[in-house]
């Protein structure tokens, strides 16, 4: 696709006032139809079943799943739909792993105007886009490996429930708000204490803060 083809785009983001936003940003832009908004990945997922749409710009804090799993099933059910995340996470933590959830690029909320277009416009060409940050992290990653940062070797749903036991959340609210069983997420925390070479939760958190994991 070139720049100057049609974009038909699918939002997806938790907050209202953010779709609205992005709808008020890209309405002058009449290469750019807005074919459809949801709020959850679950609607986002129905949506996609029959709208026909070429590019899907998501903020992969969804509510009601974890935004790295709906990348993976969009791009199962739909492997020909570009996908644009557009968060307020990190770049260098949840860039790269956007990406290889099967995103084609990974843009921060912070980014001016001219950028969201920029980038939506890449995106729908076929193109990756990839910001001087996550490129610069890439090459970090590169000459150091991720000895000096162990939680970059985490399985996705690994360093999902790191996160959500360094904020202070047990067990059993983790397991009901990833609809899994506690036995399970104690199997994650398990595995995440050998990976990381921990001990015990306390030592997560502080490794978790250390590394501005969480606030």
């Amino acid at each position: 696709m070139s720049q100057d083809a049609h974009i038909k785009l699918l939002i997806v983001d938790p907050q209202p006032i953010m779709r609205i936003g992005i709808q008020q940003v890209l309405s002058r832009h009449e290469h750019i139809s807005i074919v459809g908004e949801a709020s959850h990945g679950q609607d986002a997922l129905k949506l996609a079943r029959h709208t026909p749409a070429n590019l899907m710009l998501i903020e992969i804090e969804t509510n009601d799943r974890n935004g790295i799993d709906v990348l993976k099933q969009f791009k199962r059910e739909f492997p020909h739909l570009n996908i644009l995340v557009f968060s307020t996470h990190r770049e260098d933590i949840y860039a790269i792993r956007s990406l290889r959830a099967g995103a084609s690029g990974f843009l921060n909320k912070h980014c001016s105007a001219t950028d969201l277009l920029q980038a939506l416009q890449q995106v729908a060409s076929g193109l990756k886009f990839i910001s001087p940050e996550v490129t610069q992290e890439m090459a970090n990653n590169l000459h150091r490996g991720n000895e000096e940062e162990p939680h970059k070797a985490l399985s996705d749903r690994e360093y999902q429930t790191m996160i959500m036991i360094a904020s202070g959340k047990s067990v059993s609210d983790i397991a009901k708000e990833l609809s899994l069983s506690a036995k399970t997420i104690s199997e994650y925390r398990s595995r995440i204490l050998i990976k990381m070479k921990l001990r015990h939760n306390a030592e997560l958190t502080h490794y978790a803060i250390r590394n501005e994991l969480v606030e």
